[in-house]
């Protein structure tokens, strides 16, 4: 029997082409493993494409409420936003398609495991990092980074696939590089090379519209949330994924959660690309609007500087470390009282708070107001004053000293 090897497979040109030069190169038996994060309507077709290309098999795994309960959810409990933009959408999904991957070779009993992630970017860490992490005695072979891998361009990869007897109805001409799953839809490539070119919406976007083409009137929308997990919206209650499918329906329709972002890549470039996340952008918004009344200041603080390490750790592909594990049993813990309900307003591209509740909230009316009540005094902050200045007032008295004897 030959070895095997499972490979991450899209259906794409690349991974098409991956199957028989891995057989020829290799002499492996290939295993396709797709894993359905929520690429919708690319997963149709996938087996016939596969085995008409010369894999043996192919796995597809639906794990997408599993992504957005375990992976999508601690990072956003944790406010982690890379770079101040990017919320993360490819990042948080490779290490559980690389965890998918390692269970299906332990039960192939497969070598290696095969990725087509180019030496340029991100994933390529992410894919192996968290290989390294579940199974490090698995091979993995990056097929872009190998010596004996000799296709440079679309036009190479199709006329190997023609050579090889398989002729599909693969493109040449160069398109957007795109990464969709159920958070998010990334783009790259064309304009998007040059920062100086403003994106071209018209031909770019998929889950939402731009601003201007949003409806005129604003919709409300009602988010309630227990410990920290969304569990309705506007008063229907459904699992996590569902939610974001109803909040991506919603922000599409009205042009909410794009950015254009020239990011730091890993591997020390630039990188210049636009996203769309118009559910997950309200979600973020909605789960920081619930915990301004439900945390109190120092943890609130806290988790802004957790916040930062976070989205490196998942951005760096770091998601098997002790470190996010450990972040993660913190925010964990912060979200004991995150229970309440989120509303806002959205309009062209806006989210505009319309109020927010929670039978934990730490905000006191009769404090916060003008009116003297029973637990402030308004002369006790006379003390506190002193007290908190004290070293303000020792440093401009001793400077005053100083000029004194200068004269």
């Amino acid at each position: 029997m030959k070895e095997k090897v499972v490979l991450a497979y899209s259906g794409g040109l690349d991974t098409t082409a991956i199957i028989p030069w891995l057989k020829e190169t290799y002499d492996y038996d290939v295993i396709c493993c797709c894993v359905d994060v929520g690429q919708e309507s690319e997963l149709e077709g996938l087996d016939e494409r596969a085995k008409y290309s010369g894999a043996e098999k192919l796995y597809i795994c639906d794990v997408v409420d599993e992504l957005c309960d375990e992976y999508i959810m601690p990072t956003v409990q944790a406010n982690a936003v890379y770079e101040h933009k990017y919320l993360l959408g490819t990042s948080f999904a490779r290490p559980l398609i690389a965890k998918k991957l390692v269970e299906i070779a332990r039960q192939e009993g497969a070598v290696a495991i095969c990725h087509g992630a180019t030496g340029k970017g991100n994933d390529q860490l992410r894919f192996e990092l968290s290989i390294k992490a579940l199974a490090p005695d698995i091979k993995v072979i990056a097929t872009w980074r190998q010596p004996e891998w000799t296709m440079q361009s679309r036009e190479d990869e199709i006329d190997f696939c023609k050579a090889h007897g398989i002729d599909l109805p693969f493109d040449a001409s160069h398109s957007y590089s795109r990464d969709r799953n159920l958070w998010h839809i990334s783009h790259e490539g064309l304009e998007l090379e040059s920062p100086s070119n403003a994106p071209n919406y018209d031909d770019l976007l998929v889950l939402t519209t731009t601003p201007q083409n949003a409806p005129d009137e604003g919709e409300d929308v009602e988010i309630d949330f227990e410990a920290g997990m969304p569990v309705a919206v506007n008063g229907k209650r459904m699992k996590t994924s569902d939610v974001i499918r109803e909040l991506n329906r919603l922000g599409g329709k009205h042009g909410i959660g794009i950015i254009d972002i020239v990011e730091n890549r890993v591997v020390g470039m630039k990188s210049r690309g636009v996203y769309e996340t118009p559910g997950g952008t309200i979600l973020m918004e909605a789960h920081q609007q619930l915990e301004e009344i439900c945390l109190d200041r120092e943890t609130l603080a806290y988790k802004k500087i957790l916040a930062v390490k976070f989205a490196d750790l998942v951005y760096e592909g770091k998601w098997f470390t002790p470190l996010r594990e450990a972040l993660t049993a913190f925010v964990d813990s912060t979200q004991q009282t995150v229970t309440g309900k989120a509303k806002m307003k959205l309009y062209k591209g806006n989210i505009i708070k319309q109020g927010t509740f929670s039978p934990y909230s730490l905000y006191s009316e009769s404090l916060a107001s003008f009116t003297t009540g029973d637990l402030y005094d308004h002369h006790d902050a006379s003390g506190f004053i002193t007290l908190f200045g004290l070293p303000m007032k020792v440093r401009a008295m001793m400077k005053q000293n100083v000029e004194k004897k200068e004269k």
